[in-house]
């Protein structure tokens, strides 16, 4: 009978045959960096879409692995490209696959644009500029989380010679000094001011409680001889202007 085993098990040779390894597929998204960054050279990074572009942006915070779905994925949660990059680290890193790092990368992003947007402003006559202006405050406010008031301070040239954030409030409320916006434009020996607060709603239009704030203000700096060349305010729908609606 042992005989017999041992002959029946030889007369099998498939079970002493050696089980060849199934070769494992290469990750899909292997070479995909290379190809993505070559693509961006070829053909400019204006031709990629926004996924591809924060793609680029995220494989300097992500070293290693495929980052195509988080890229979709921190499009789905905020709506758009210009959404993602004005959320707040906090807000970044509440999509998985955000951490400290992706977020800092993001935020740098966002401030080397704000600046570059600052500095078309810069020693030229606001008044003179706005369609730089507009650019700017959309970019800065339109996609904050929280309303946000803050006040461009003015020299008799109009030129821009500060752009402070004068309070921080809820979703849909900011409180205004009247007398802190004229302290501080003494201070500054400012000639004009220009106010500006968002809308998280994303809607613009100005409300019947902002036409109130801005008369508060106007006249406790017009005994100082100090004037409110317009009130903007904007949204992800756009830049209203007190001006442009004759509310000024």
């Amino acid at each position: 009978m042992r005989r017999l085993a041992v002959e029946d098990a030889a007369g099998q040779p498939e079970l002493w045959a050696a089980v060849s390894p199934v070769p494992k597929r290469a990750p899909h998204y292997l070479g995909h960096r290379d190809r993505l960054r070559d693509r961006a050279l070829a053909g400019g990074l204006s031709a990629l879409p926004d996924y591809e572009l924060l793609e680029l942006l995220l494989f300097r915070a992500i070293p290693r692995g495929d980052v195509k779905p988080l890229a979709k994925g921190l499009l789905a949660r905020f709506g758009s490209l210009a959404a993602v990059l004005g959320a707040s680290a906090d807000e970044l890193k509440t999509v998985s696959g955000v951490g400290e790092t992706a977020a800092l990368e993001l935020k740098l992003v966002q401030e080397a644009a704000l600046r570059a947007a600052k500095t078309a402003l810069a020693k030229r006559p606001v008044i003179s500029s706005w369609s730089a202006l507009l650019a700017y405050v959309k970019q800065a406010l339109a996609h904050e989380a929280r309303e946000q008031f803050r006040v461009l301070f003015l020299d008799k040239k109009n030129q821009l010679i500060a752009d402070e954030v004068m309070n921080r409030g809820t979703v849909d409320h900011a409180p205004v000094y009247p007398r802190e916006v004229a302290r501080r434009a003494l201070e500054l020996s400012a000639s004009a001011v220009i106010l500006v607060h968002n809308h998280p709603s994303g809607d613009p239009t100005p409300s019947a409680a902002d036409v109130d704030m801005t008369r508060q203000v106007a006249e406790a700096l017009k005994a100082l001889r100090i004037a409110i060349h317009d009130h903007l305010v904007a949204g992800r729908d756009g830049v209203a202007s007190f001006k442009a609606l004759g509310l000024i």
